[in-house]
């Protein structure tokens, strides 16, 4: 390695457009005034001359990638430059960026001077001129948090964290330590909250790299952070909030926002690898719907792992069907339907040499070539030598839509599961098409698992054009989340992933992917004692992906009725998730139009509440309902800390208990009862929970009640809601056919007065609400409706949608 650092540059012609002592190309685009790019070419011009990750005008990207020169999508306001001495200094009409000259480094404030970042000077830009690699140091300071990273392990903060981007198969990896995982996510917030100041750091590269956030000590320099790329340029968008909730607005804008999901796909979501390694899988198959029904377990989703395509000899094979295991696969489909439960099949990218389809496909160029000859890379796969197949080539992608609609969708099977797509190819000079312009594997790992979703989804919705469409994906980047929805993957049966896997999840949300979930019970290891698998239902239940699947060490399979002495338990816990759909459905939709994530941490809802800035494992449920998971083996209590919108504590709107309606102030630490039977859940004072029918599957019966469960604020104070409704199946409602449904709450000393009012076009199945008050509540209720009083002394109110 010889590493250069840049120093002393000179102006170009254009005042935002600089050059290195070697002829290094540095630029700053003003693309909004909030979202400043900035592009450091070593070689003087791009390794890399397209994106798959910012989008276009039309929120989406070309499959063969978009032009990184083209700022068109972009508002490029007017700005104003002038140098004085050595600094350049740039002005929006929101930020102050100083460019020294000399050392290259440029310091970010407000544009009334206050100061939020700065690169490290001496040596905020380096690279290796004989090697690939490049560098950006920038300024760590102690006061400072690390949010988002994508699917990362450990606590929420990730300050003094070093982490690899580098998609691997990581089976059984630990939630608290593991590093590397299955996506490429080069995306942080810092957030200060002395300040108050939010902003985002995206790096627009797919080669493997290296974030330390702090952790390293060098004696020469003061205390610093850097992000270490091996190849391709450097390309960072710097994303002024200032919120945590305009940065992950502004963020998900620039990479797309989610695929907003068929209603469906929010129910219980089941599988394990098990039945389909058995002889009879098919039975196997039969036997899971009937104790569903058996059991009254409710499920919507059924994945079919990737068992059914197992040749002879063991052998996964994608696009094929083990008739021997599934000697009818219409039947099995039918069966299925016949209980409300849509599939879901597991496909994968990787083709043994084995495979009855290698030749097919090398024929015409479909694998990643070798770096020495025209020959397909040869890498290890689950069960031998196997080639991967490159969506960089127009054949293959259309090659694999082809086969996603005769093997799969004309089956009938809605949904597709994209697997093991994290592309661990070693040989970086392994070449993909590029499209026409040969691409270096280094540049595209994570891009084949972009493209992978692409296509699988353009062939769902060429055969489904006005349904919304299922699609998951294991491995991924930034952008992916336009196709597909993610977990994440295979995790170890412990209490400690209950724990950690929290914060990833949240990462993730913060990240823009905020359709995620972890696998219950754990994939992984052995089963789970029946506590912990209670514990665990408890918390999935309360995030966006509700999913089951398992392949246990000890031959054990993870089934909602595993343990019968806590089935009930568990019918009752999935009973919730299903009556929570109005809620959670709101959720979704609010997702995929402003990128506000499903599960936030605490400090997104209360980011003036120091307490929150490094909060991990208790977390908001969209706006209203604070989730206290139980992740301690024996616990039976659980102390929480309730959070104040306000700086400093014993302040706030306060906290009502879901399950009791106690209400408790803000900016206090209580402990309270966690029986077996649930765990602790919060709701903010002016809060609303809307709720509809427990059901065995969505649509199994009229969707026609809303019980509206409300906290009006004790004193004074107003609470909004709105809630969504649509047909939650086709794409009806981007043509706007949907209602919003605007629930107000609003609270006084003597009187509550409650309202509900709908617009839009979309016919409700409902003339009026329940709404539902906490036990004890007396004062005057302020709503035309009938009202009467339950057994447990909680207030019902019916009040009109007008």
């Amino acid at each position: 390695m010889r590493l250069t650092i840049l120093k002393n540059f000179k102006p170009s012609n254009s005042p935002l457009r600089f050059t290195g002592a070697r002829g290094e190309n540095f630029q700053i685009h003003v693309l909004a005034d909030d979202l400043i790019r900035v592009t450091m070419f070593p070689d003087g011009k791009p390794r890399l001359k397209r994106t798959w990750s910012v989008v276009g005008k039309d929120g989406d990207v070309p499959r063969e990638g978009r032009a990184r020169d083209d700022l068109s999508p972009f508002p490029l306001p007017a700005f104003e430059t002038q140098t004085r001495d050595d600094v350049v200094q740039i002005r929006t009409q929101q930020l102050e960026l100083n460019l020294g000259l000399s050392d290259c480094a440029i310091r970010w404030a407000t544009r009334d001077g206050k100061f939020f970042a700065s690169d490290a000077r001496g040596r905020a830009y380096a690279y290796d001129r004989v090697g690939k690699a490049i560098w950006h140091y920038m300024e760590h300071r102690t006061d400072e948090h690390y949010y988002g990273f994508g699917e990362r392990a450990g606590e929420l903060d990730k300050s003094k964290r070093r982490m690899r981007m580098l998609n691997l198969d990581a089976l059984g990896y630990s939630a608290r330590t593991g590093d590397a995982l299955y996506k490429h996510w080069s995306f942080y917030i810092t957030f200060n909250p002395e300040t108050q100041i939010a902003y985002g750091l995206f790096y627009d590269n797919l080669a493997s790299s290296t974030f330390e956030m702090g952790g390293e000590i060098d004696n020469y320099f003061p205390p610093y952070r850097y992000y270490q790329v091996e190849d391709g340029d450097l390309d960072y968008y710097l994303i002024y909030g200032p919120s945590i909730v305009e940065v992950v607005e502004k963020f998900s804008a620039l990479t797309g926002r989610m695929a907003l999901p068929p209603r469906w796909s929010l129910g219980f979501l089941g599988t394990t690898m098990t039945y389909f390694d058995a002889p009879d899988a098919q039975e196997q198959l039969k036997k899971f719907v009937a104790l569903c029904d058996q059991h009254q377990i409710p499920c919507d989703v059924f994945h079919l792992a990737s068992g059914y395509t197992t040749d002879a000899n063991n052998k996964r094979n994608v696009f094929t069907w083990n008739r021997n295991r599934f000697p009818d696969p219409n039947a099995m489909v039918e069966n299925f339907a016949h209980a409300g439960i849509k599939l879901a099949a597991n496909i994968k990218p990787a083709m043994l040499t084995t495979h009855p389809r290698y030749k097919e496909v090398a024929q015409f160029d479909g694998f990643v070539k070798s770096a020495e000859s025209d020959a397909p890379q040869i890498s290890m796969f689950w069960g031998g030598d196997a080639s991967y197949l490159d969506f960089t080539n127009p054949k293959t992608f259309d090659w694999w839509k082809q086969n996603v609609r005769q093997q799969l969708l004309e089956y009938d099977i809605l949904g597709v599961w994209n697997d093991n797509n994290e592309y661990e190819i070693w040989d970086d000079d392994a070449r993909c098409d590029g499209f026409g312009e040969t691409l270096p594997m280094s540049l595209a790992r994570p891009l084949h698992a972009l493209l992978m979703a692409r296509a699988s989804f353009e062939a769902q919705r060429e055969f489904h054009p006005n349904d919304r469409l299922y699609l998951l994906t294991r491995s991924g980047c930034p952008g992916i989340q336009r196709y597909a929805q993610t977990w994440s993957g295979d995790n170890l049966s412990s209490w400690e992933t209950l724990q950690y896997n929290i914060p990833m999840g949240l990462g993730a949300s913060l990240s823009g992917m905020a359709m995620t979930g972890h696998d219950v019970g754990g994939f992984t290891g052995v089963k789970p004692s029946p506590e912990l698998f209670v514990r665990w239902i408890q918390n999935a239940i309360l995030h966006p992906r509700f999913a089951m699947n398992s392949w246990h060490v000890d031959g054990s399979v993870n089934e909602p009725w595993m343990y019968p002495e806590v089935l009930p338990i568990i019918r009752t816990t999935f009973e919730f998730r299903y009556r929570l759909m109005p809620y959670l459905y709101s959720l979704y939709f609010e997702a995929a139009h402003t990128g506000h994530p499903i599960i936030r941490p605490l400090v997104y809802e209360f980011p003036r509440d120091p307490r929150c800035a490094t909060e991990s494992f208790d977390f908001m449920l969209g706006p209203n309902l604070l989730v206290a998971s139980v992740f301690e083996q024996g616990a039976h209590t659980r102390t929480i800390y309730l959070p104040s919108p306000f700086k400093g504590e014993g302040q706030g709107e306060g906290w009502f208990d879901f399950w009791s309606g106690a209400h408790y102030r803000g900016g206090e630490t209580i402990t309270v009862d966690a029986p077996l039977d649930h765990i602790p859940l919060f709701v903010r004072a002016g809060g609303m929970i809307p709720m509809g029918k427990a059901m065995r599957y969505v649509g199994e019966q009229p969707d026609d009640l809303r019980q509206v469960f409300v906290f009006p604020h004790p004193i004074e104070g107003r609470g909004a809601f709105t809630l969504i409704e649509d047909d939650g199946i086709t794409l009806n409602y981007q043509r706007g056919e949907f209602a919003r449904v605007e629930l107000e709450a609003s609270g006084a000393r003597d009187a509550i007065t409650l309202r509900a009012h709908a617009h839009g076009s979309f016919i409700l199945p409902y003339r009026a609400l329940e709404f539902i008050l906490p036990p004890g509540e007396t004062r005057a209720i302020n709503a035309r409706g009938e009202t009467w009083t339950d057994s447990e002394n909680c207030k019902h109110v019916m009040v009109n949608v007008n």
